[in-house]
């Protein structure tokens, strides 16, 4: 990824853990590590553990942020979500897989959160 896209990534997701602490999520994790996955964010939201995954754009011409969001990503975040609940023992944990989609235009975000956005099958 040119060091662009990955800096505008980057804004995106400190952006979207702004928004979520301003509305009462808890951050646990940043960028977790996995090997077959990297889950941008790791929150608590009431009773649920979130697994959100971060997508930041400044146009939609090749779609909305959250379109890439495709089954083969969803399957990687699961999978890491399944490493994550082992590696902290949290076998009895409520969870859901949020997307956030981030729009920057001009230096300002708009921040779409999708709660629930798809299941582990």
């Amino acid at each position: 990824m040119p060091d662009d896209r990955k800096d505008l990534g980057l804004r995106g997701e400190t952006a979207a853990a702004s928004f979520l602490q301003t509305h009462g999520f808890t951050i646990l994790e940043t960028n977790y590590r996995t090997k077959p996955a990297e889950i941008d964010i790791i929150a608590k939201d009431k009773d649920f553990l979130c697994f959100i995954e971060v997508k930041t754009r400044r146009s939609i011409k090749k779609g909305l942020p959250r379109e890439s969001v495709n089954h083969s990503k969803q399957k990687k975040i699961i999978l890491g979500a399944t490493f994550y609940l082992k590696e902290k023992k949290l076998y009895d944990s409520r969870i859901r897989f949020d997307v956030i989609e981030v729009l920057e235009k001009k230096g300002t975000f708009d921040i779409n959160l999708i709660k629930n956005a798809f299941q582990a099958y």
